[in-house]
């Protein structure tokens, strides 16, 4: 084993998590083609470069761009993992460098309709996620459905992708207003992180961050927190035309700059928040899919 080789082992346990404290972080907007999708897959390949094990759960339904971003096409979904003899592994396809993907397919959707034991398999098997990533990430759906609600109230954190165009603005203060009367929202265990993307200059994305900030803390007492600036850039399009993400393609481009940086300090938060709360087992994945099953059926129940 050469020194380098060496110096990657340590680094890898150093950055091991414990069991049943995998970080789960929903990436989320008020409307469609704000760049959710490209901040989840950019981030989970900064976090993978930082050593980190990485999944990406779809759950835009009716959407393909992960698979499409990642040019994989998934075999099976979660729907195998419920109903055949699939086990997670089976399920999860390998992208880029080393960062997994699940495809909800329709078994999401499908998860009101399960019975208490149906419930607890499904969960027990998720639970094994922590063996194989340190960071989730949750690909929500765009806009104020119950699909993005229920995952949004499930994850303890959350990344708000907006730009500075209004209706974008309008769309991101309409979510949040529908996630302030979610009967599952718990704001007091949930962590809301604002990204402003394509944004000219920094203080422009700081400016729409304060704007938004100041009507949401307003009229629905709210806390939000500037996780960033993603700039507008011309690399991001022509990465998007060739299905790549803009990360792998443009290493050394001005948003993949921007996007190892919001890594970063995500990465930093998450340690100050592991010495403040070091016994805080807030981020389980079985706690994820156990409060998603359960906003799916207080919802259901609801309507």
């Amino acid at each position: 084993m050469d020194q380098a080789e060496g110096l990657r082992n340590i680094v890898k346990k150093q950055n091991q998590r414990p069991v049943g404290s995998a970080r789960i972080i929903a990436v989320t907007s008020g409307k469609g083609g704000v760049g959710k999708s490209n901040t989840s897959i950019n981030l989970a390949l900064q976090f993978s470069r930082m050593g980190k094990k990485v999944i990406i759960l779809d759950a835009d339904f009716g959407l393909a761009n992960i698979e499409v971003m990642f040019g994989v096409i998934p075999r099976h979904n979660l729907s195998d993992l419920m109903n055949s003899d699939k086990s997670l592994k089976d399920i999860i396809v390998e992208g880029p460098e080393g960062v997994g993907f699940i495809s909800g397919g329709s078994g999401i959707a499908k998860m009101t309709n399960l019975d208490n034991e149906q419930v607890r398999r499904l969960v027990y098997k998720l639970s094994e996620l922590e063996q194989y990533a340190d960071i989730i990430i949750v690909d929500t759906g765009a806009g104020i459905g119950n699909n993005v609600l229920e995952f949004v109230c499930s994850c303890p954190e959350v990344i708000l992708v907006t730009t500075p165009e209004p209706t974008s603005i309008t769309d991101a203060y309409a979510l949040l207003k529908a996630l302030n009367r979610y009967p599952g929202f718990d704001r007091e265990a949930t962590t809301i992180n604002v990204l402003c993307n394509r944004v000219n200059s920094g203080s422009e994305g700081i400016n729409l961050f304060e704007k938004l900030n100041m009507v949401v803390g307003k009229f629905l007492s709210m806390e939000l927190h500037f996780l960033g600036c993603i700039p507008m850039d011309y690399s991001i399009t022509k990465a998007v035309m060739k299905q790549q993400p803009v990360t792998m393609m443009y290493p050394n481009c001005s948003s993949t700059k921007a996007y190892a940086s919001v890594a970063a300090s995500l990465i930093h938060m998450d340690q100050a928040n592991a010495e403040q709360k070091p016994q805080e087992t807030q981020n389980s994945i079985s706690r994820f899919f156990t409060n998603l099953l359960r906003n799916r059926k207080t919802e259901h129940h609801t309507n």
